[in-house]
């Protein structure tokens, strides 16, 4: 599949030059930080030294201060609390943080995530009845609550009043709660609207703090679960989230909860810096697979553990849950691939909705995700919970999927999401309907280059400004992430020094020593999944490459590589 390469504006000129001045950094540093917003020497301070002395004033969330009454007064009578989560990582870390730091000060606490098969997302009256049953009187949602209207109704008939902590986007009606902390509130002044559900439940601990006069060095100590919400939730790292995850990362790093130590030790990463890429690709499926095979509530467990021991069992059942859905969901892609190859009108689509009453509906989002590596456009994956269809969608850049499924929203029973992902509901027997509408629509509204995956390129260098001192200096900007992604990098006629070789266990990767015409410098250098290039590149021709630049750790000797991200042969 070509890729479209597109180089970013490199800022204003006068300005970048200005900047690189000030802090003493190249042009090409300085380019990389204006594109990142990061224009004055104040503003660079604060990005290269992210101190938790900016964080904001939790009392500008609306309603925070009613919310730490309520719970002050919970307390101050006895009642009992329910720290109730969506069954994600970003739910089921807010849960074990509100329940790790209170339950040093307070006993009368308990935690509940609603099964994702029988209750879905968000409040349940499954879960109010749960909690009326075993006498609880405060419910704390956290990443999720906002649309509860219904269920907060429901809950005060119970006597149950609820704080709600969420960040998503609020409906026409704000639910009737003691209080509902969400910087996405048309009403609310916060300055940072882009916390997780997790951040959110974090404001709330810190506000508690501040009123009781608790250290909030106690709150610190479970950064690390936050730095996990952030990274997994793929909210933007800037602003507030960039300190938070850069000290949760450090705390991850160096002291982490029982429950994250384990997950790491059974992930393999123990002996090495634990970046964001890590918690998304190896701490974060792990914890999510909990919820999408079994129950989300194994997951706080675990992230809750207080001793070693059941850390590393409930760490050993969840890494369980997660090879179970590797298989799983490795097994439905290979046969959504194969319907699609079998079927030459969805071939030449312009979006991918299938349904099969029998997939698991606990990874259908992931595998859309994997059909658009390969059929890159909007993709639906379906099926059967109870009598309905149910599924998730996962949309390509620059094209607004939410749109789309809101022009058939006649058809569902049931939608939310945004613009790049969604969930929905509909009865089976509008499925094929569904498919031709929503195809109708796509193909009137997606443009050609929306169909071809874009690679943002932040700067063309040539392999000589590669220096120590560049490298050290790229690595201050992480922590990556949306708003601040590890820079990507075009060098110009580039070659093979004559090394290159296949690797992998099919031999379906690339790897080679770049060299440059006119520079002293060569790098190692690996292209996942580009074994075509291999002859064209072994026989001498150049070509221009995109790569990020990466420490490669092998067995104790660290080396820069270059992650090649995409390949364009020049004519010799």
């Amino acid at each position: 599949m070509e890729k479209r390469w597109v180089l970013k504006d490199p800022g204003d000129p006068v300005l970048v030059s200005s900047l690189a001045k000030q802090i003493n950094v190249t042009e090409t540093i300085a380019s990389l930080l204006v594109q990142r917003g990061v224009d004055t020497f104040e503003k660079a301070k604060r990005f290269f030294r992210p101190s938790l002395a900016d964080l904001y004033d939790p009392f500008l969330m609306k309603d925070m201060a009613e919310a730490v009454e309520r719970i002050e007064q919970a307390i101050r009578r006895g009642e009992s609390i329910l720290f109730y989560g969506d069954y994600d990582v970003d739910g089921t870390t807010a849960v074990a943080l509100m329940y790790s730091f209170f339950r040093k000060r307070y006993s009368k606490i308990g935690y509940y995530i609603p099964d994702r098969y029988n209750e879905g997302y968000g409040i349940s009256f499954k879960g109010i009845d749960f909690a009326f049953e075993n006498g609880y009187s405060l419910i704390i949602a956290l990443d999720c609550g906002i649309k509860a209207v219904e269920k907060v109704k429901y809950a005060k008939l119970r006597n149950i009043d609820f704080i709600i902590c969420d960040h998503h986007l609020p409906g026409e009606r704000i639910p009737d709660a003691v209080a509902v902390l969400d910087p996405k509130r048309s009403d609310c002044k916060y300055p940072f609207k882009e916390l997780s559900g997790c951040g959110v439940g974090f404001k709330l601990l810190q506000g508690y703090c501040k009123k009781e006069g608790i250290s909030e060095e106690e709150l610190y100590q479970h950064l690390d679960l936050l730095a996990v919400s952030i990274a997994s939730d793929i909210v933007p790292i800037v602003d507030e989230n960039r300190v938070l995850a850069f000290y949760g990362l450090e705390k991850l790093n160096t002291n982490p909860s029982r429950g994250l130590k384990s997950i790491i030790k059974i992930a393999g990463i123990e002996n090495q810096r634990i970046a964001i890429d890590d918690i998304v690709f190896r701490i974060g499926p792990r914890i999510n697979a909990a919820g999408r095979m079994e129950s989300g509530k194994t997951a706080v467990d675990l992230l809750c553990a207080s001793d070693d021991s059941s850390a590393f069992e409930v760490g050993a059942l969840i890494d369980s849950c997660n090879n179970d859905r590797k298989h799983v969901d490795r097994s439905i892609t290979h046969e959504a691939l194969r319907m699609i190859a079998q079927d030459k009108r969805l071939q030449h689509s312009y979006s991918t909705v299938l349904f099969n009453p029998s997939w698991h509906k606990g990874v259908v989002g992931i595998v859309a995700s994997r059909l658009i590596e390969t059929y890159y456009r909007p993709t639906i994956i379906l099926t059967q919970s109870g009598d309905l269809a149910t599924g998730s969608a996962r949309s390509v850049q620059g094209y607004d999927l939410y749109q789309a499924i809101e022009a058939c929203s006649d058809l569902l029973e049931n939608f939310g999401g945004h613009m790049y992902a969604a969930g929905l509901t509909m009865k089976v027997d509008r499925v094929e309907e569904f498919k031709r509408r929503f195809e109708e629509h796509v193909s009137k509204t997606i443009t050609p280059e929306m169909l071809s995956p874009q690679i943002d390129i932040d700067a063309r260098i040539r392999l000589d400004d590669i220096t120590e001192r560049f490298f050290n200096l790229l690595k201050q900007f992480q922590p990556f992430g949306p708003g601040n992604m590890s820079p990507v990098f075009m060098a110009e006629n580039v070659y093979d020094n004559g090394e290159a070789r296949l690797v992998g266990s099919e031999k379906e990767h690339l790897k080679l020593t770049l060299v440059q015409e006119g520079s002293t410098q060569k790098f190692d250098a690996i292209a996942f999944q580009m074994a075509e290039y291999y002859k064209p590149i072994h026989y001498g021709q150049p070509f221009d490459a995109c790569f990020a630049i990466h420490e490669n750790n092998y067995k104790g000797n660290i080396t820069l590589q270059l992650r090649v991200k995409d390949i364009k042969l020049r004519a010799k």
